[in-house]
């Protein structure tokens, strides 16, 4: 996780963090040298990353196309078109599948109990295949723009019990991000 330390000479004693896109933001006192500051940062970073791995909680089917169309705009450039983002009970095998020439996209309502950021690499990929059908190195080039979906797919992984490739890809591995 980056971090980046704002210093403020308005701060008297206070640490503060927040996360900005992918970035911790760690606001400080001026006079508060780096090594001071090591101790605040770990536990505010332990705070930011247990907030991060609350639950999805239930986002109805227009949240969840506002987070699709918001997730689009931000690592897809806003190009992909889907005609429908829902949830679905009947995915047993899959967390999400998409049919590209509908533009329909379904996502595994056991999604909703795993913490947003799964979510969202789960939707990033799916937004993917609206560009390109399979899993080769154009289609990991495209889903591997967020930037946790490695993260996310060892977490899908360790959840399921086992070795979840074929969820994830058909037979090529994903690029490096």
């Amino acid at each position: 996780m980056e971090v980046r330390i704002e210093r403020s000479d308005r701060r008297v004693r206070t640490v503060s963090a927040s996360m900005i896109d992918d970035v911790m933001i760690v606001k400080a006192p001026a006079r508060m040298t780096d090594a001071e500051l090591i101790p605040f940062i770990t536990k505010l970073r332990t705070r930011l990353e247990r907030r991060a791995m609350r639950p999805a909680l239930t986002l109805e089917a227009q949240d969840l196309e506002k987070r699709a169309a918001a997730l689009n705009v931000r690592y897809l450039g806003g190009k992909l078109r889907p005609r429908s983002v829902r949830w679905v009970t009947n995915q047993g095998a899959r967390w999400g599948s998409c049919t590209p020439s509908t533009g329909d996209i379904r996502l595994s309502h056991v999604l909703r109990d795993y913490p947003v950021w799964v979510l969202d690499a789960v939707i990033v990929h799916e937004l993917a295949h609206l560009q390109v059908f399979g899993h080769g190195p154009a289609f990991w080039a495209l889903a591997n723009r967020y930037p946790l979906t490695e993260r996310a797919r060892g977490f899908l992984i360790a959840k399921s019990g086992r070795d979840d490739e074929a969820s994830w890809s058909d037979d090529d591995a994903p690029a490096d991000p």
